[in-house]
Order: structure tokens, then C-alpha cells, then sequence
């Protein structure tokens, strides 16, 4: 049996068709079902998200599984293979394990690095459970992907960075206070980077979050969905006073912060500390007010270069996590190699001639002057209960061998009779 992976990703295909070929999860036992009925494909799971479309199967025969599987994305989607066959790929054995191995670790992500792909392989993994398409392959590949995923965040930095602008901004905000909880954002602008930072700001627990815009209606609409509080663009310096943070992204050709306005504010916050995030281009904030004490202004540039130097960080790691993957690569490889009936059988005929010839032995040397034919008699006899207690056992894995269920029990004789690689 073969693991392979066939699929498009954000590096493969635009967004436009990637869309096509999304797979809802509310509707997901149907398409799975279909995929397990194909002739070659024993196990499946379908990963799908925004940035990339995957089936993981396990297959009798890679070539043909694989061109099952392709055929099946473009007439379940009804798309013509004309058009999906420059963006799919496909991945077989170690490969197709690596592959997986790299997702798991977010080493295959628009940001290497982030977390999210995880959890969305995890859910996968469950639907694919809850609707039976995975079994003793799948189960243990799976697993291993997310032992893998973990020890990668453990052993190296690959995920401790911000590699993202409106990322950078919050992890900035984090080393100026001690804690984010019972502090007040005030957004200046609502574009999506600075949403983008809030969204951020409020999975860190933040207190409020106040939303001027120009058009109000805007900021009216922000703030509903983020649960803030709209300003009037207008009387902006009116609530600086009461913002501990603040983001601006307008397209204003003039400073919409004077130094005067934040030197007036911090008299009534008694010179509590601010933190400005300008990333607006040109400036929204005026430059001087970081000669101000107690005021803490980065610039895009500022972000920009703290992206830069940890994207650089993040590379440096991920080589170190590629050495993780490929140990792990030869050990999983080694295990599916194993789901063969042949050398299961053979094993547990070495395990239990290892026990007899044991016993066998034990139960001469506590008898008082046994003969060489009782000894002959003794060794034919336990022999004959040994082939007798196997003959059906393994009859039945040999039956089974390359079937969906014969992996299953192979994998259960090798782990009840201790058979596994040590």
C-alpha cells in the first residue's frame, strides 16, 4: 500500500480557481465517500482550505490511484482537466510523507510558520474518522504528522515571530506594556491592515477598541464587527486622551497627529505611556512626537524592517526543521513498510519459536533424566500446537494482505505480539 497526495495550493493555482475547487466541511461525507469508492483508493481525507485543496489517500497502485483522484477533483467540480492539469500536483511515498510533514509544520504556508494549517489537518483527520474513510494508515500517518508538527515548534523558533505588518505591530505593543488586557486601541482608518492589527489586538485580550473613518459609516460598520466603538473622524483628538494605542492607515496627504495634540494629551493621561503605529504612507503621525517621553511611534519602515529580519530568523529555522521532517520521513517508512502480511507472518513465527524453544528447554532441564526421543517428543509436540495455533491467523492476514482491513490487523498483530521495529 502506497500513500499519495494530489492537490493545488496558493503557489499552484490563483485564488479564482482555488475557490472552485473548495470542499465545504458541512458537506464533506458525500465527496469522501466517493473517493474511498474509487478502485484503488483504500483511505482518504481531504484537506481544504483557502489556500489549498488536498486529498491524502492511500492507494494498491500509485499510478493509477493518482489518476483516479485527478479525474475525480475535475468531474466532481466540473472542471475541465484542460484547465486544472498545470496546477495539480502529486506526490507519492516518502515524498507524498514529507509533503504532509511540511503542512503539518507550516512549512508549506503563504507565512512559513503559522499555526492554523494545523488545526485545520487536525479537523481533516476528524471528518475523515467521523465518516470511516481513515483506517490503520491514515490513523498512524496522521498521527505522526502532528507529533512531527510538534516537535518542530518545540525544537526550533519556527512560529516565536511576527512576519506580518499588522503581526509586527501587536508583538511591538506587547515588549512597551505589560500586559494588553485593560488597554484602549483607537483605529485611524478602517482598511484592512489595521483590521487586520485590531483582530490581532483582541486575541490579546485588549480592553476596547475606538474606530474613526472618515466615512462613519464605515467605522460604524468596523465597529460592530469587532465589537468597538465608533468616532467621529472629526473628533479624533477629542478621545486621544483615552487610547493607549493607536493605529492609523488614511490616505491623508497631512499629519492627522501633531506633536502639540499628543504633548496636550499625555498632561491629562499624566504622562501615561503611548504607543503610535503609523502605516500609513505618506504619514499620518507627525515623526516629532517620538522625542516626547513616555512615547513610543514606529513607521512602516519600522514594521517592515522588524518583518524582514524575523522572515530571515524563520528561514534560518526552517532548515532546521527539514532535518526534523527527514529523520521522521525514514522512520514512518519504515513502519509502512512492515503492513506487508510476508514479513509480519515471518516475525510472529520467530516470536512464538523464540517462546517454545524457551519453554521447551525450561521444561527439560527441571526434568530427572529425560532421553534424546523425549526430548524429539517434546520439540514435535510443541512444534504441532504452535503451526495449529497459527495456521488460521495467518491464513487470514495472507488472505487479507493489500486489503483496507488487512492493514488494519497486520497493524494490531504487530502491536499485540510486540512485532514492531525497535
Amino acid at each position: 500500500m502506497h500513500i499519495i497526495v494530489v492537490g493545488l495550493n496558493h503557489k499552484t493555482a490563483p485564488v479564482e480557481l482555488r475557490e472552485k475547487l473548495y470542499f465545504p466541511s458541512e458537506n464533506i461525507e458525500e465527496p469522501l465517500k466517493r473517493v474511498t469508492s474509487l478502485p484503488q483508493i483504500s483511505e482518504a481525507l481531504i484537506l481544504s482550505t483557502c489556500n489549498r485543496v488536498e486529498i491524502v489517500a492511500v492507494t494498491r497502485d500509485i499510478r493509477e490511484g493518482t489518476e483516479e483522484i485527478r479525474n475525480f477533483l475535475s468531474s466532481y467540480h466540473g472542471i475541465p482537466m484542460s484547465q486544472l492539469d498545470s496546477c495539480l500536483y502529486s506526490y507519492d511515498s516518502c515524498d507524498a510523507i514529507k509533503h504532509i510533514f511540511q503542512v503539518a509544520s507550516g512549512l508549506d504556508s503563504m507565512v512559513v510558520g503559522e499555526p492554523q494549517i494545523l488545526g485545520q489537518l487536525k479537523d481533516a483527520y476528524s471528518l475523515a474518522n467521523k465518516y470511516k474513510t481513515s483506517n490503520a494508515i491514515l490513523h498512524r500517518f496522521l498521527h505522526r504528522a502532528f507529533s512531527v508538527a510538534k516537535k518542530v515548534r518545540t525544537e526550533t523558533k519556527i512560529a516565536t515571530s511576527a512576519v506580518s505588518i499588522s503581526y509586527a505591530a501587536v508583538e511591538l505593543a506587547k515588549k512597551i506594556f505589560d500586559t494588553l488586557k485593560d488597554k484602549v486601541v483607537m483605529l485611524i482608518g478602517a482598511g484592512e491592515m489595521s483590521e487586520l492589527a485590531a483582530r490581532h489586538l483582541l486575541n490579546h485580550g485588549v480592553k476596547e477598541i475606538l474606530i474613526a473613518n472618515r466615512t462613519h459609516s464605515r467605522a460604524i460598520k468596523l465597529a460592530d464587527v469587532l465589537g468597538g466603538r465608533p468616532v467621529v473622524f472629526e473628533d479624533i483628538t477629542l478621545f486621544l486622551d483615552q487610547a493607549d494605542i493607536v493605529i492609523s492607515s488614511t490616505g491623508s496627504a497631512n499629519y492627522i497627529i501633531r506633536s502639540d495634540d499628543v504633548v496636550r494629551v499625555l498632561k491629562i493621561r499624566k504622562h501615561k505611556p503611548m504607543f503610535f503605529i503609523d502605516i500609513a504612507v505618506p504619514r499620518d503621525i507627525d515623526p516629532r512626537i517620538n522625542d516626547i517621553s513616555n512615547v513610543y511611534l514606529y513607521d512602516i519602515d519600522d514594521l517592515e524592517g522588524v518583518v524582514g529580519t524575523n522572515i530571515k530568523m524563520r528561514e534560518e529555522e526552517a532548515k532546521k526543521a527539514e532535518r526534523i521532517i527527514e529523520k521522521e520521513i525514514g522512520q514512518f517508512n519504515k513502519w509502512l513498510g512492515t503492513l506487508s502480511a510476508v514479513p509480519t507472518v515471518v516475525s510472529l513465527r520467530e516470536r512464538f519459536e523464540e517462546i517454545r524453544k524457551k519453554e521447551v528447554e525450561k521444561t527439560i532441564s527441571s526434568l530427572n533424566g529425560s532421553s534424546e526421543v523425549d526430548v524429539k517428543v517434546l520439540d514435535a509436540l510443541t512444534t504441532s500446537i504452535i503451526n495449529k495455533i497459527l495456521h488460521y491467523p495467518v491464513t487470514q492476514l495472507k488472505t487479507l494482505d493489500n486489503t483496507r482491513e488487512g492493514n488494519y490487523f497486520v497493524d494490531a498483530v504487530r502491536k499485540l505480539f510486540d512485532l514492531e521495529e525497535k
